[in-house]
């Protein structure tokens, strides 16, 4: 079933995790997609591991508006307007608030949050010029209920459904929708930093007795983005196996 056939998708951090899985599903669903990420070794191999599939890969760095702007003058001049834009790109640099650095906030604000913005700020004018459009963005479950030790990626999930409620406002009328995906904990390279036995806790607390997996995630986005879900818009999609039950 090619559900998002014939259209051009857009993916921060599309080289691992989440964002690999959701590359593949789009891939598979239909769609072009451009991965914009920082890695570019994880770049070029899944440019292989995708050979002959409509996939283009450019190093972009989410927190430089300079690298956004000459990436998105790029994107434009060979693809015209984006179907569909997931800001998926992010990081952690977690400390409790006593231990926190400067540059620890900072570095999460500006990927996580400023990225999230720069990035929908590039796109978001020609899409509702063109009429039509989806934007999803990636929150957390963290930024509905807080958790030890990330007031910075708190911050920062907590500010991309604030704003997925703003822009579901402003842009509606103009035929764009915007959403968020909020992930419950999810086996990634992300959680790796995670101890074990914390891991096991979460699990147990988890009513469906697991972590997520990264398709749990693309799943979402690839609903969310198909005309499926033509009339949402402005909510935050918790996908946590109940976590927050």
């Amino acid at each position: 079933m090619e559900r998002l056939k014939q259209k051009t998708a857009l993916i921060t951090g599309g080289a691992s995790g989440i964002g690999k899985m959701t590359v593949e599903i789009f891939l598979k669903e239909g769609a072009k997609v451009i991965c914009w990420d920082m890695n570019e070794a994880s770049g070029d191999a899944l440019l292989k591991e995708f050979e002959g599939f409509p996939l283009e890969f450019y190093a972009v760095n989410v927190a430089d508006v300079n690298s956004i702007a000459k990436a998105a003058a790029v994107f434009t001049e060979k693809h015209g307007t984006p179907d569909i834009l997931i800001n998926n790109a992010g990081i952690t640099r977690d400390a409790t608030l006593k231990k926190m650095t400067s540059s620890q906030w900072q570095s999460v604000i500006d990927v996580n949050l400023t990225g999230v913005f720069q990035c929908t700020q590039a796109f978001a004018p020609a899409m509702m010029e063109k009429g039509s459009g989806v934007i999803l963005n990636a929150a957390s479950v963290v930024g509905l209920y807080g958790n030890f030790g990330q007031t910075n990626y708190v911050a920062t999930k907590a500010g991309v459904i604030g704003m997925t409620k703003v822009w579901a406002r402003e842009m509606g009328r103009k035929g764009v929708r915007v959403n968020a995906v909020a992930p419950g904990f999810i086996a990634t390279e992300m959680v790796d930093t995670i101890p074990e036995n914390v891991l096991s806790d979460l699990e147990q607390r988890t009513p469906l007795a697991r972590l997520g997996h990264p398709e749990d995630i693309a799943n979402a986005y690839l609903f969310l983005a198909s005309d499926e879900a033509s009339f949402i818009t402005g909510t935050t999609l918790s996908v946590d196996g109940g976590l927050i039950l």
